[in-house]
């Protein structure tokens, strides 16, 4: 399990033995997690230029410009508000370097005790069916349990290939729906 991306915790509040670094990224098998930024906009926005990835999440696809805004809004990390920490990751084929999705996490400024990790995931239509979704997001959901979150995601029922990723993140469907959207859930790991 990557440890890369995670660094002692000692805030008030309480984050646990582990908080998360979301100015990091970290290896995977083949990918290497990049932690989101303005400069990446320009390289995704063609990449995630299809109506095909907002099929089952509504929506429309970025403008460069739009999109470069987006993502000046997610680098820092937190919501305007300051309730919610913001984690965005370029997904990285090691192999190619090509860029071949993203992944998110909404954590709870407050830690753990104040609710779950809320994670996402999009590949885009040319790096689909290599199973980098399943392997970022197995990655991502273990980097959170390990600092201690109850790891959730939302999922349209009709999205199965979503689904896939989730069970292979080791994530369950519950009976509860928001939006139209099935909530997965994944307790945090044991403490080491």
């Amino acid at each position: 399990m990557p440890r890369i991306g995670l660094q002692p915790g000692n805030w008030a509040g309480g984050y646990g033995l582990w908080v998360i670094d979301l100015d990091r990224g970290w290896p995977t098998e083949r990918l290497d997690l990049e932690p989101l930024a303005v400069a990446h906009a320009g390289e995704l926005a063609s990449r995630l230029d299809d109506v095909s990835l907002h099929e089952f999440t509504g929506g429309v696809p970025l403008s460069a410009a739009a999109l470069a805004a987006r993502y000046a809004r997610l680098a820092a990390r937190r919501s305007p508000g300051g309730d919610r920490l913001w984690g965005n990751w370029v997904l990285r084929v090691r192999a190619t370097g090509a860029a071949a999705g993203i992944a998110q996490a909404t954590l709870p400024a407050g830690g753990p005790a104040a609710g779950p990790a809320e994670v996402a995931w999009v590949v885009v239509r040319a790096a689909q069916g290599r199973g980098y979704a399943k392997e970022a997001a197995r990655s991502l959901v273990a980097v959170l349990q390990a600092a201690g979150w109850t790891v959730v995601a939302h999922i349209h029922p009709g999205h199965l290939a979503s689904q896939r990723v989730a069970r292979a993140a080791g994530l369950s469907p519950t009976g509860v729906v928001r939006d139209g959207e099935i909530r997965w859930v994944s307790s945090p790991a044991a403490a080491p």
